[in-house]
C-alpha cells in the first residue's frame, strides 16, 4: 500500500470516530501500523501531526454545532472530546480567537480543518525529479473546482475563509487575469491570487503533497516577475505564537518573508509580511 493510501485508511478511520477519544495509539491500531510508522507517514503527507490533525477537527465539527445546532456548550465540549467545559473553551479561545459562547452569537461558521480528501491525487513522485515541465497558467472560469479542491485541503492556513465568498473574489481575479494555477493530471497543485495594484499576494496554496517540491518559490517568482513595477510584495499571515498556525508563518519567512505591521482581518489578528530577499526568475 501506498504511503498516500495508507495516510488514507487513517484519515477515514478518524473521521469515523471523531466524537470519540482518539489519539496516536487508537488510530495506529486500528490501521495496523506502528506509532512510529504512522505519526511519520501522517506527519510528512498531511503536515499535521494525527494529535493536531484530530484537535483541528473536532474543534471544527464543534463549531458547525455552536452555529448550527441548539447543543449546549457543555454537550458540545463532550462530543470534541473534552471533559470540561472550561477546557474547551480554552482551546477553541485559543484557535478561533473567541469564546464559544461568542462564536455561537455571530452565528457565522468557518472551518478550522477540513477533511483531507486527497481523491485522485498523484502519490509523491518516488524520486524528486527537477526537470519534470510544469507551468503556471492563468486560471480560467473552468479550473474553478479543481481551485476550491486545494483551498479546502490548505484551509488551515486561511482563518474565517468562507468558500462562498472566496470563489465571489476569485472570479474577479480570474478576470482581471490575476489568479494563476498549476495543474498535474486531474488535480491543482499550485494556485496563486496576486493584486497589481496593491503588490499584494492575496492567496497562496500549495497541495500537501507538493510542498516539498519547491513549488511556493516558483509561484512566488511568478508574484515578482508579475509585480516586477513594485518595490514590495507583501502577503499576510498569522501572528507569531498563534496556536492556530500549522506551519505558514515559518514557510513564508524560509522564503525571504520579513515582519511587519500587526493587523486585524475579518476580525481576526494577523501581521503583513514583506519580501526583501530578491528571488531569481532562472
Amino acid at each position: 500500500m501506498s504511503r498516500v493510501k495508507s495516510v488514507i485508511k487513517a484519515i477515514n478511520f478518524i473521521e469515523q470516530h471523531l466524537t470519540e477519544k482518539l489519539d496516536l495509539d487508537i488510530v495506529a491500531s486500528a490501521v495496523h501500523y506502528s506509532k512510529y510508522h504512522l505519526h511519520r507517514m501522517f506527519t510528512n503527507t498531511v503536515g499535521l501531526t494525527i494529535h493536531d490533525y484530530v484537535q483541528r477537527r473536532q474543534l471544527t465539527e464543534a463549531a458547525k454545532l455552536l452555529v448550527f445546532s441548539e447543543k449546549s456548550i457543555m454537550d458540545i465540549a463532550l462530543e470534541a472530546g473534552y471533559e470540561s467545559q472550561q477546557a474547551f473553551t480554552d482551546i477553541f479561545k485559543a484557535m478561533y480567537k473567541q469564546s464559544p459562547n461568542q462564536f455561537r452569537r455571530k452565528e457565522v461558521f468557518y472551518p478550522l480543518q477540513l477533511e483531507y480528501e486527497f481523491g485522485n491525487s498523484p502519490d509523491l513522485l518516488k524520486n524528486e525529479e527537477t526537470n519534470i515541465k510544469r507551468e503556471i497558467l492563468p486560471a480560467a472560469e473552468s479550473d474553478i473546482p479543481l481551485w476550491m479542491d486545494l483551498v479546502r485541503l490548505v484551509i488551515d492556513g486561511f482563518p474565517n475563509l468562507k468558500e462562498d465568498e472566496h470563489v465571489k473574489v476569485l472570479n474577479q481575479y480570474i478576470k482581471q487575469k490575476q489568479a494563476f494555477i498549476m495543474k498535474e493530471g486531474p488535480i491543482a497543485i499550485g494556485i496563486i491570487m496576486i493584486s497589481y495594484h496593491t503588490g499584494s499576494i492575496d492567496f497562496l496554496g500549495i497541495h500537501p503533497l507538493y510542498r516539498k517540491q519547491g513549488l511556493a518559490r516558483l509561484f512566488l517568482d511568478k508574484a515578482i516577475y508579475k509585480l516586477l513595477d513594485k518595490k514590495q510584495i507583501s502577503i499576510t499571515t498569522f501572528r507569531e505564537g498563534d496556536r492556530a498556525d500549522t506551519g505558514y508563518r515559518k514557510a513564508l519567512k524560509e522564503l525571504g518573508f520579513a515582519e511587519r505591521e500587526l493587523l486585524t482581518e475579518f476580525g481576526y489578528p494577523t501581521q503583513r509580511m514583506v519580501l526583501l530577499k530578491e528571488v531569481s526568475n532562472d
